[in-house]
């Protein structure tokens, strides 16, 4: 169960469906460089349920063939640059949703059914780009009531990082539900923490409702201020004054390049 990140990022391989999750919710950035080194590619991406800053560097590094998302960005610094120039160039494929579908679809895969159906979604441009879902009448009315029918989202593997876990394997996720839905999802699901703890969290009253079991997590590895430059819930602030760095440099090929050739930086 406690593994290392570069063993972590050796479970992934080529064209696996990974899930990541949305900028505040855990992004494990301590994955994100073993992930390139690693060089597995033509993975497909599915952003719970956006994607920022770990997406756009795994696209920047060729290791991405297609996406779904229902957006992509560096929140207060800007958009995605190597995301934004790779849709230009048509260099991935994007499958675009919205925030609930996405959801929807990983919950029907953790309910083991093969869709979930959501009514929001008729008459929207989206609909009209995803001819991967389907539109039919609600049996349970009278003709004329359409819903659309969202397949169920079944990741080979989810990626996040917590701010800790214990030597039994349970991970603390706190209030962020999205996590759970990532995992339960799965196929496997790679975690890492800011610290492993040697109680059990899931005996100690104050942690126990926030625990995602032992059951649903594959690795863990300790990674302290792991999901910077972005903050993690309780523990740190997200470094903006990074992003924007990252940003700027990233708007071309060769300053994307050079930024992730130096050496990692670690904020105080």
């Amino acid at each position: 169960m406690l593994s290392n990140l570069d063993e972590m990022a050796a479970r992934i391989g080529p064209r696996m469906h990974v899930a990541l999750p949305v900028d505040y919710a855990g992004v494990a950035m301590a994955m994100t460089r073993p992930i390139i080194a690693h060089g597995a590619g033509e993975l497909h991406l599915v952003c719970v349920p956006t994607g920022g800053l770990q997406v756009d560097q795994l696209i920047g590094a060729g290791l991405v063939h297609s996406i779904e998302t229902s957006a992509v960005s560096l929140g207060e610094a800007g958009g995605a640059p190597r995301f934004n120039q790779a849709v230009k160039d048509g260099a991935i494929h994007l499958s675009d949703a919205t925030c609930p579908a996405i959801h929807a679809g990983l919950m029907a895969a953790q309910k083991g059914i093969p869709f979930m159906p959501m009514r929001g979604l008729i008459g929207s441009d989206v609909l009209r780009n995803r001819d991967d879902w389907r539109v039919m009448d609600n049996p349970f009315a009278a003709a004329g009531d359409p819903i659309v029918l969202i397949p169920a989202i079944r990741p080979d593997v989810a990626v996040f990082h917590a701010p800790m876990a214990d030597r039994f394997g349970n991970v603390w996720i706190g209030r962020r539900r999205e996590l759970a839905a990532m995992a339960y999802a799965s196929g496997e699901t790679l975690v890492t923490v800011e610290r492993v703890v040697d109680g059990s969290l899931v005996d100690d009253e104050m942690t126990a409702a926030g625990v995602l079991p032992a059951l649903y997590v594959t690795a863990i590895a300790e990674a302290p201020r792991g999901a910077w430059p972005y903050g993690l819930w309780g523990e740190y602030a997200t470094d903006v004054d990074e992003l924007k760095r990252y940003a700027v440099a990233a708007r071309s090929a060769q300053g994307f390049a050079d930024y992730m050739s130096e050496a990692l930086r670690v904020h105080p």
